[in-house]
């Protein structure tokens, strides 16, 4: 059977205003499923437009602006200094817009940039590498498309949710007594197709804002989505770009995925030599003396019994623990989305989980899964210092999507000695791929995906 459901976890959890942190394909937070929700978001939609608005005529002309400028002085060498620092801010500036289309409409726009190579030089050199390995990246040139639809068409779509509300307020106000004064300094005083110029008229332009509100209420929330639909459709890669970057991402985890299995290996042979195997050595040897002195010295060998007793239990509690570290009971009994929310309950902070899976995965692939949320979740705990995280879990076209949001410093990177170095190897086995949009000051979204089918 599938699971369709949202658990809080942590105490006092309180959901965000604007909906889960990355939500799923069909929409996100208590909007998709609450009459209160679905109030707020005819409420909020035209200050939501507002914000995309000047997000979109302010940030995104000056990023445009100042890119382009730069691109076009890279012959002269100013640009290759000045370029990388511009795309990592377009890119932060796109990763922003990614997050506001999870939260508040639950459109998932997949990020695809290339990473730099680990042997990438320093100096004056590998500044010009870094810059001619953004220049190559597709998904470079895809931000800047994006910034120019944005600050046209992205603009327009955002401003009219706000506009239509904004002048239906305008227009109450006129009927409420603002036409006096407006009319002394300009008369008649047109309101849309209405010559304001005494009551009458401005009780008209009052029935026509009346309606002007209510279409800006009714349809704010159209408008939001379709401005989040433009970005989508700029922002995506094609499907043989994603084909291609998976392909390459395959290749090159393939190895680190060998050397992971190995390690893993290590380690649980550590585990089971330096714990359970001792404690059952030294219980074996509790029951020889116990078995010589039996007869001898009975209140000595209660002792020695209790003590093997104790060394029985703690040896179970360590072989439960270890078998928990390799496949949790409730992730073969239940489950991807239960594992997760039983991992959630055990955080310090609050952590809302939102599963939508119609069916089960293989077993491996639920593994990875788990053990890549796990990890996912200790990082936003004790290094982004995060007071709430967001996990949605969901399945679309084939593939197994997991996004970890949190509200803590940012900053997060993939690289060497990473913890999300680990989930991108663990990933890579099963041909998933990992992106991480984490602009400092956060917040934190990464996005998980793993191609698999589902029982």
């Amino acid at each position: 059977m599938g699971t369709t459901d949202r658990t809080w976890a942590g105490a006092g959890a309180a959901g965000p205003g604007s909906g889960s942190g990355s939500g799923s394909g069909s929409g996100s937070g208590g909007e998709r499923t609450a009459p209160g929700g679905r109030a707020r978001a005819l409420l909020t939609a035209p200050a939501r437009g507002l914000v995309l608005g000047l997000y979109a005529l302010v940030g995104s002309v000056a990023l445009f602006v100042l890119t382009v400028v730069s691109i076009a002085l890279i012959p002269v060498g100013v640009g290759v200094f000045a370029t990388p620092p511009l795309l990592r801010l377009v890119r932060t500036h796109a990763g922003q817009r990614r997050l506001l289309a999870a939260r508040w409409t639950g459109i998932r726009i997949p990020a695809s940039y290339r990473p730099f190579p680990r042997d990438l030089r320093t100096g004056i050199t590998g500044q010009v590498e870094r810059c001619a390995l953004l220049l190559k990246d597709a998904a470079t040139w895809r931000d800047l498309l994006w910034l120019l639809v944005d600050m046209t068409a992205g603009a327009i779509i955002a401003l009219l949710a706000f506009g239509l509300a904004a002048h239906g307020v305008y227009g109450l106000l006129l009927a409420g007594g603002l036409w006096v004064p407006v009319t002394a300094l300009e008369e008649p005083h047109w309101f849309t197709f209405v010559p304001v110029g005494g009551w009458g008229t401005a009780l008209l332009a009052g029935l026509v804002g009346g309606g002007l509100l209510a279409l800006g209420l009714a349809f704010g929330p159209q408008l939001v989505r379709a401005h989040f639909l433009v970005v989508a459709a700029v922002l995506t890669p094609d499907r043989q770009e994603q084909l291609e970057r998976r392909i390459d991402r395959l290749t090159e985890t393939r190895h680190d995925a060998l050397d992971s299995s190995a390690a893993e290996l290590r380690r649980i042979e550590r585990d089971l030599h330096d714990g359970a195997q001792a404690r059952l050595v030294a219980m074996g040897m509790n029951l020889g003396a116990i078995e010589a002195l039996v007869e001898k010295d009975p209140a000595r060998a209660k002792r020695l019994i209790a003590k093997a007793r104790e060394s029985s239990a703690e040896a179970l509690t360590e072989l439960r623990d270890l078998v928990r570290g390799i496949h949790p009971p409730v992730l073969a009994e239940r489950g991807l989305g239960d594992a997760v929310k039983a991992l959630a309950l055990r955080l310090p902070v609050p952590a809302e989980v939102d599963v939508e899976l119609p069916g089960r995965m293989a077993a491996p692939v639920e593994s990875a899964a788990y053990f890549a949320v796990s990890e996912t979740l200790t990082n936003a705990v004790k290094h982004a210092g995060a007071s709430r995280i967001w996990v949605d879990i969901s399945y679309e076209r084939g593939a197994l999507r997991i996004a970890v949001t949190d509200d803590g410093r940012g900053g997060a990177v993939v690289g060497a000695g990473s913890g999300l170095s680990g989930v991108e190897r663990r990933l890579g086995t099963f041909d998933g791929v990992l992106a991480v949009s984490s602009p400092a000051g956060g917040p934190t979204m990464v996005t998980m995906e793993i191609p698999c089918a589902l029982s």
